[in-house]
């Protein structure tokens, strides 16, 4: 008996001892990558001319100016598919989270089981033996769970944030849907400019085989010549189909993500010349701004804060589950339905607490634990990551806005020679493989460039998708 006693002292006092939520409190760790100071840090490329430190707009493709891009980007946000699927997981983890804090409420549940016949174990006959008539049993049961040790509210915790990881996924997924649709118009719209640059080096070197012919026929001009000449065009006629196959391909591409068929895509609603770019600096806030912006740096921390919170969860299991209820009813014969003789009640708590087991209650919680270094390690790898290819992204395009200055000069240059070579062919003072050797100079630098102005077009949108605008609803 005394044993009993001291057993039951013991218990009583671990339980008052560990009264409260247990499990650790959720803050980010002081040894987090995005606590460093240099992480909130201006970025090393606004050192750059390209770039100023203005805040990022949220919708920055309207920076662009161009409605037709605006309509892609509304009809992409409403029926893109991946967007949807985000959507759809994001209720999922709501229903989650809804289910969670149902655990809070009382939990209700009513019987009712009518019958006939006689109760088991009396003689036939006996005066205490009830007729062989209706009867009935009725009850309503009220069950609480107290949540003493806070196991149910880590739960929803872990729901909750499990539901902010799944919204910042569907902003990630806003992000990656706006830089691709941009990212297929600019294509589209490089490939027109491209197959435009294409086809007048086609149409010159046309002219240039017709006036080689022309030369051979009055006799000052080989057959060599000719051949050469149209084993040019031919060269620059074989640039046109990738071309081509480019601007289809872009036009497919902008029909899944706006949630089209290619048959059901407009053919003719691009009718750019060149592709979208900004000419004036571009604005890339600073580190603290992406830290606060990027979604996936969101969506990490909150797991790191779902995976934190069950902890508390694994942690609640050594301590014992304590629910509270009451119950009413009445059963009896059915024609003296709602006797007062027939009432029964109770009310108590039910306390269940398996002792030995604390084993694989302590493993669950080393699995919680690594759960959350795992979490903590990817929530660092996430800020470094949007780091890098914030700083990456602009070195790419500062580079590139040189190579495409120096193309210019340099296609300048070629058309400038081209134009003189000819003239002075044409007048005899030049030979064949001069002009030749100009044009095929001049086509090159041509292309180059024109191939030079599409890359800057995509870099741009690079840089915006690595700098994480885009995810405000409109």
């Amino acid at each position: 008996m005394n044993s009993l006693k001291l057993l039951s002292g013991v218990a009583l006092a671990a339980v008052l001892a560990a009264c409260g939520t247990v499990g650790p409190n959720y803050k980010v760790p002081e040894q987090a990558v995005i606590k460093r100071p240099q992480a909130a840090a201006p970025f090393l490329g606004t050192a750059e001319a390209a770039y100023k430190s203005a805040p990022l707009p949220d919708h920055w493709w309207r920076l662009y100016d161009d409605p037709v891009l605006d309509q892609l980007m509304q009809q992409a946000f409403a029926a893109n598919t991946d967007l949807r699927v985000a959507a759809a997981n994001l209720a999922r983890t709501r229903a989650v989270l809804d289910q969670a804090e149902e655990e809070r409420k009382p939990e209700v549940s009513i019987s009712a089981a009518p019958g006939v016949g006689r109760s088991s174990g009396v003689p036939i006959g006996s005066p205490k033996a009830l007729p062989d008539k209706f009867n009935y049993d009725v009850g309503v049961r009220v069950s609480y769970q107290t949540d003493m040790f806070g196991k149910i509210a880590r739960a929803v915790e872990a729901a909750n944030a499990d539901t902010q990881a799944a919204q910042a996924g569907v902003d990630l997924v806003r992000v990656t849907v706006a830089a691709d649709t941009a990212r297929a118009y600019a294509d589209a719209c490089s490939a027109v400019r491209q197959m435009a640059v294409a086809q007048q080096a086609v149409d010159l070197q046309q002219k240039f085989v017709a006036l080689t012919d022309e030369r051979t026929r009055a006799g000052r001009g080989t057959a060599i010549d000719g051949a050469r000449a149209r084993s040019q065009l031919a060269q620059l006629q074989a640039a046109l189909p990738p071309l081509q196959a480019q601007h289809r391909i872009a036009h497919y591409r902008l029909a899944a993500l706006t949630g089209k068929t290619p048959q059901e895509m407009n053919m003719h609603l691009l009718q750019c010349q060149a592709a979208p770019r900004l000419t004036t600096q571009i604005p890339v806030g600073d580190g603290a701004a992406l830290l606060r912006r990027r979604p996936d740096i969101r969506q990490a921390e909150r797991t790191l804060a779902g995976a934190t919170a069950r902890i508390g969860v694994a942690t609640a299991d050594l301590y014992p589950s304590i629910s509270l209820g009451a119950s009413v009813g009445s059963t009896g014969l059915l024609d003296h339905f709602g006797a007062a003789n027939a009432t029964r009640w109770s009310l108590g708590p039910l306390i269940s607490w398996t002792l030995p087991d604390t084993g694989s209650a302590r493993s669950r919680i080393a699995q919680a634990e690594a759960g959350t270094d795992g979490a903590l390690a990817r929530f660092d790898g996430t800020v470094l990551n949007a780091l890098k290819e914030v700083e990456s992204a602009m070195t790419v395009y500062a580079r590139e806005l040189d190579r495409n200055a120096a193309l210019k000069t340099a296609r300048d240059e070629s058309a400038l020679a081209s134009e003189q070579s000819h003239r002075l062919y044409q007048y005899g003072r030049t030979d064949f493989l001069s002009v030749l050797d100009a044009d095929r100079t001049l086509a090159a630098t041509d292309a180059a460039w024109a191939a030079s102005d599409a890359t800057l077009a995509t870099d741009q949108i690079a840089l915006f998708l690595a700098l994480g605008g885009g995810w405000q609803q409109q």
